[in-house]
């Protein structure tokens, strides 16, 4: 049975509730306007998705949750920001609703309290705090359990609270659950009933060839491609550490693309799907090493990059493009259907990154309709079995 209709609202105010209240009122006049839902083909699931302003409110919204959409389970984060077709709201109160009718028990909602028990899940949208100890290897463990090993979502991003909300539907004599996190992860699973298309695009421009770790202690880079790890960074950027006021700018905005042995480093000049942006945290003159914010081992590929606005924007087109094209199967069948999308999206790509306010949802939304869509501005991005950073994580919906 394929995937129905998703509605999606958002909205702005200094009071929390009152911000729900008009995010609701948008989603009731779109219910009013279309055919009744048949319970027994389809079953509903909230997303909702937070700026940090709201944090401390959190509370007050899953009741609202609760009382306003009785027997629809919700699943959402916190963020700095949160986005909706065309939107950003950034460093600002206000939330972003989304909801969706699939096939019943085509989903199952997961938290701390609900471990993930079926054997049939495809997929799952995750969310996590990143303060949570070996969260790289819990989001790796919990990817095995899913047949394809797919994960996507983002870490809590707050000043405030990290919190996640995890509020499924129990049967009747249950004890009802908490419905709020902070700390550990939360999100929701699919099976195979639900389609999605999903891609990850990178921020940032490669500014040095691919090379090799040949050696490497910890998160210290010793030797690349036969050199001296300090002397490749140097090579690359084209600076001389003798004339620090030209080499400590260019060194501050360098980063670090990181692929394990064996997975894709660049598709068409851009950093592939299995690329870790990192921090480059260090320099180490005494043993001419380079120190990087992840663990390295000999074999990985390392690649020094920059943030690049127009790098970003390319990248961000290309995996729309690529989506659309998935829409359209090869053996000349009926093209798919965007029916919602979620994308999460980094807090250090918003806003001005991407030329203006929006500008990042807005390339979405032109390369993909007016889809409905929610999502937020993460501390750190999920894909695959993959924590990431300064990247964006675009999953659609999709009816065949």
């Amino acid at each position: 049975m394929p995937t129905t209709g998703f509605l999606t609202a958002h909205a702005t105010h200094p009071d929390a509730t009152m911000a729900l209240a008009l995010a609701a009122a948008q989603l009731d006049a779109q219910r009013a306007s279309r055919a009744p839902v048949d319970r027994g083909r389809h079953a509903p699931l909230g997303f909702i998705y937070i700026t940090d302003h709201y944090a401390d409110r959190a509370e007050d919204l899953l009741e609202e949750l609760r009382l306003r959409w009785p027997g629809v389970p919700w699943v959402g984060a916190v963020g700095i920001g949160v986005a909706a077709s065309g939107v950003e709201y950034f460093d600002e109160p206000a939330l972003v609703l989304m909801l969706a009718e699939l096939p019943p028990g085509s989903f199952e909602l997961f938290s701390g309290e609900r471990p993930l028990l079926r054997d049939d899940l495809q997929a799952a949208l995750v969310h996590a705090d990143g303060a949570t100890p070996d969260i790289g290897e819990l989001i790796a463990e919990l990817s095995t359990r899913t047949t394809s090993g797919y994960l996507f979502g983002g870490l809590t991003a707050s000043r405030r609270r990290g919190v996640q909300f995890c509020l499924p539907v129990l049967p009747a004599g249950l004890p009802a659950p908490a419905g709020l996190y902070e700390g550990g992860i939360s999100g929701v699973a699919f099976t195979s009933r639900v389609a999605l298309l999903s891609r990850v695009t990178q921020g940032c421009q490669p500014v040095g060839p691919v090379r090799r770790v040949e050696a490497a202690q910890d998160n210290i880079v010793l030797k690349l491609d036969g050199q001296s790890a300090l002397q490749c960074l140097l090579d690359d950027l084209g600076i001389d550490l003798s004339h620090p006021r030209e080499a400590v700018p260019r060194l501050r905005s360098t980063l670090v693309g990181l692929t394990d042995a064996g997975d894709d480093v660049l598709a068409r000049g851009q950093f592939g799907d299995d690329t870790r942006v990192r921090h480059l945290i260090g320099l180490d003159p005494m043993r001419s090493a380079v120190a990087i914010a992840d663990q390295v081992a000999p074999g990985m590929a390392l690649t020094f990059c920059r943030r690049d606005v127009e790098a970003a924007r390319r990248d961000l087109m290309r995996i729309c493009a690529e989506i659309r094209e998935e829409l359209c199967p090869e053996d000349g069948s009926p093209p798919g259907r965007i029916l919602g999308a979620i994308y999460v999206s980094c807090s250090g790509r918003g806003g001005p990154h991407f030329g203006g306010p929006s500008a990042e949802l807005q390339i979405v939304r032109h390369a993909l309709g007016d889809v409905p869509l929610a999502g937020f501005f993460a501390g750190g991005e999920i894909a695959r079995h993959h924590l990431f950073g300064y990247t964006g994580v675009l999953t659609v919906f999709v009816q065949y």
